[in-house]
C-alpha cells in the first residue's frame, strides 16, 4: 500500500519541477491546499443530498400542489398480457418486424400496438410534480452555494505554486466538489435523461477537475472554470420551474437568458480566456509538467461536451420557431425536449410511412402528459 500510495503521489507527476510536498505544507504564514481536506466533501455531499430530498418534500411538493401543477403521470396502457410479456421480458422498443407479428397476434393495427408500448414506457416516469420539485430544488441549492470571484488570468499563474489558499477559496472549493458529489449520487433517483451518460461523465470529469486543480494548487483558474459552469444553471432550472408552472411567457424569456448565456460562455469565453490561460499563458509562465497536461486534457473534454449540448439548445430553439410559425413558442415542451424521458406520438407520426398513419384509433395524439398543442402557459 505504501508502495502505491508513493507511485500515486509522485512529486514528478503533480507538481512543477523542483517543487516538493514539502514545499506546500502549511505554515504559520501562508495555507496551502492540503489533499486530505477534500475528505469532508464526501459527508458533506451525502448532507446535500439529504437536505434536498426533504426539501423537495416538505417546500417543494406544496408549493407545486400551490401552484396547481399536477402530480398524476402519464396515461396508463391498457392492460395486456401478451404484450406485457414482450414488453418485460423482450423488449421495451419492438422493431418492425415482431410490430407486424404482434399485430397479426392480436388483431390489432401497427399504429396501435405502438401507441402501446410509448404508454407503457412513459407510464413509469415521474409526474410534472416530481420535475417542478427536481428543479426547484437545484435551483435552492445553487443560489445558496455558488459565489463568484473574479481573477486577471495571469494572476492564476504568478508565483504558481506557492499561492496561498484564502479561506473563502478553500471553502468554496469543498463546497462545490461536495454539490458535484451529491449530483453524482443524486442521478440515479432522479428523472432518468436520454443524456444520462454524458451528465454522469460531466459530472465524474467536474469532480476529477476540481480535485486535481485543489491538489496541485491551481485553486485560482479552478474557480474561474466554476463560476463560468455555475452562470446557466439557475437559468435553465428557472426556465424548466416556469414550463411547469405553465407561464410561458417567464418560461421563454428564461430560455432565452439562458441559451444566450451558455452559448457565449461555454462556446465563447471558456476556450477564449479560461483555455487559453491554462493552456498558453501557464506553458509560457509556469511550462507543462505531467499533471499539467491531464488538467488540460479534462478541460478540452468538457469543452467537447460544451458543444454537444450547446448543439442541442439550438436544436430545442429552431425546433420551436419553427412551431412558433403556426403558433405559440414553447422551447421547452415537455414532449419535444430532447433531453426528455417522456415520449410523444407526434414523433412517432414522422417516421411512419403514410399507409400506416390513417390507422390510429382517434386517442389523444399525445402520451396522455401533454396535449399535442402547446398550451399557453405551459411548461
Amino acid at each position: 500500500m505504501a508502495g502505491i500510495l508513493a507511485w500515486f503521489w509522485n512529486e514528478r507527476f503533480w507538481l512543477p519541477h523542483n517543487v516538493t510536498w514539502a514545499d506546500l505544507k502549511n505554515t504559520d504564514e501562508a495555507t496551502f491546499p492540503q489533499a486530505e481536506d477534500l475528505y469532508l466533501a464526501c459527508p458533506l455531499a451525502c448532507c446535500m443530498f439529504m437536505i434536498r430530498l426533504v426539501f423537495e418534500r416538505f417546500i417543494a411538493r406544496p408549493c407545486a400542489l400551490g401552484l396547481k401543477i399536477q402530480a398524476s403521470g402519464p396515461q396508463k396502457a391498457q392492460p395486456n398480457a401478451i404484450l406485457e410479456k414482450v414488453f418485460t421480458a423482450i423488449t421495451k422498443h419492438p422493431d418492425e418486424k415482431r410490430l407486424e407479428g404482434l399485430s397479426k397476434q392480436l388483431d390489432w393495427d401497427v399504429r396501435t400496438i405502438q401507441r402501446w408500448f410509448r404508454q407503457r414506457r412513459n407510464q413509469e416516469k415521474p409526474s410534472t410534480l416530481a420535475r417542478f420539485c427536481e428543479s426547484i430544488s437545484f435551483v435552492s441549492l445553487c443560489l445558496i452555494l455558488k459565489s463568484p470571484w473574479l481573477w486577471n488570468t495571469r494572476e492564476c499563474w504568478y508565483n504558481y505554486p506557492y499561492q496561498p489558499l484564502t479561506v473563502d477559496l478553500h471553502y468554496y472549493y469543498i463546497l462545490e466538489l461536495s454539490f458535484y458529489l451529491s449530483l453524482l449520487f443524486s442521478q440515479f433517483t432522479d428523472i432518468r435523461r436520454k443524456d444520462f451518460l454524458l451528465m454522469f461523465l460531466h459530472h465524474v470529469v467536474t469532480i476529477c477537475l476540481i480535485s486535481f486543480s485543489y491538489v496541485n494548487n491551481m485553486a485560482r483558474v479552478g474557480t474561474l472554470v466554476m463560476c463560468l459552469h455555475d452562470a446557466a444553471d439557475v437559468l435553465l432550472e428557472a426556465a424548466k420551474m416556469a414550463n411547469y408552472g405553465k407561464c410561458q411567457r417567464l418560461c421563454n424569456v428564461l430560455f432565452v437568458m439562458f441559451a444566450l448565456v451558455f452559448i457565449s460562455s461555454r462556446l465563447g469565453v471558456y476556450p477564449v480566456w479560461i483555455l487559453n490561460s491554462t493552456v498558453f499563458e501557464s506553458w509560457e509562465i509556469v511550462g507543462p509538467y505531467p499533471s499539467w497536461w491531464v488538467f488540460n486534457v479534462l478541460l478540452v473534454l468538457l469543452q467537447a461536451l460544451h458543444t454537444f449540448w450547446s448543439y442541442l439548445i439550438v436544436r430545442i430553439a429552431c425546433r420551436a420557431i419553427s412551431r412558433g410559425k403556426a403558433g405559440k413558442w414553447n422551447p421547452l415542451h415537455v414532449s419535444k425536449d430532447d433531453r426528455s424521458d417522456i415520449e410523444s406520438s407526434s414523433d412517432e407520426d414522422e417516421v411512419l410511412p403514410p399507409s400506416q398513419k390513417h390507422q390510429t384509433n382517434g386517442t389523444n395524439g399525445t402520451n396522455g402528459y401533454l396535449s399535442s398543442s402547446p398550451c399557453p402557459d405551459e411548461h
